[in-house]
């Protein structure tokens, strides 16, 4: 069932139907059941906590609402895609709006010490600049080599940050227990958070939680989907 626009203004939720086929209902098993979370599980099956999903389009529709706010205002939303099921898809969507993100080792300080890390991103924009230019051609074939090498390494670490200008009005993470580093410093600094919540984890942490399987790339890219489908115009 394709998503169905009735108005401008109005929240398309993901088919019910489709949800389901995602296994977006399926959380962690009870063991590792987190009790802040008990407000969002609508039973449990087998020893496996089921996510109530009409809980999960009420909070990704609120989570819309914020990430709206955010765009309409000029602000910048920094995506963070701590797990291999949610890179692909949260990386397009970033790109796709014009927005920083982080889709593979969050790198300690990015926030609360912004400044060094800008200056890492702009030393990675100055390298890139003489490679395009030609300045390298002065060097060595070894000396180039070693440039080639750290401007790689560079480019995994900072690429995604080249527009993250300042410190971000609102951070996404799309797992709030795989992402506990950004989750953390964003607290620290005061930055709003919106994250897929799964079963074992502490949707307190952040300010909008999406209760949702993180393990699954289905459900994690059908999450993603409904943002695009909000966000891109």
């Amino acid at each position: 069932m394709p998503f169905i626009r009735m108005t401008t203004e109005q929240f398309t939720q993901i088919p019910y139907e489709d949800m389901l086929k995602a296994g977006m209902h399926f959380g962690r098993r009870k063991t590792v059941f987190h009790p802040a979370m008990g407000q969002y599980v609508f039973t449990v099956r087998d020893g496996i906590c089921i996510i109530d999903l009409l809980k999960t389009q009420e909070q990704l529709e609120k989570a819309v609402a914020a990430l709206k706010e955010v765009i309409a205002a000029g602000g910048i939303i920094l995506f963070v895609a701590p797990t291999k099921q949610s890179r692909e898809s949260v990386k397009a969507l970033a790109e796709k709006l014009g927005m920083p993100y982080v889709v593979d080792r969050w790198l300690g300080g990015t926030l609360s010490n912004f400044k060094i890390i800008n200056a890492r991103v702009r030393k990675l924009e100055s390298m890139e600049q003489e490679q395009a230019t030609g300045v390298w051609e002065k060097y060595t074939k070894k000396e180039r080599l070693m440039l080639e090498r750290e401007l790689t390494k560079m480019r995994k670490n900072f690429d995604g940050l080249k527009r993250l200008t300042r410190i971000p009005d609102i951070v996404f993470v799309a797992s709030i227990k795989d992402g506990a580093l950004p989750v953390s410093e964003s607290n620290k600094m005061g930055v709003k958070t919106i994250a897929i919540a799964n079963t074992d984890a502490d949707p307190k942490l952040v300010n909008f939680a999406i209760p949702g399987n993180d393990r699954s790339k289905m459900a994690v890219d059908l999450i993603i989907q409904s943002l695009s489908n909000e966000l891109v115009h």
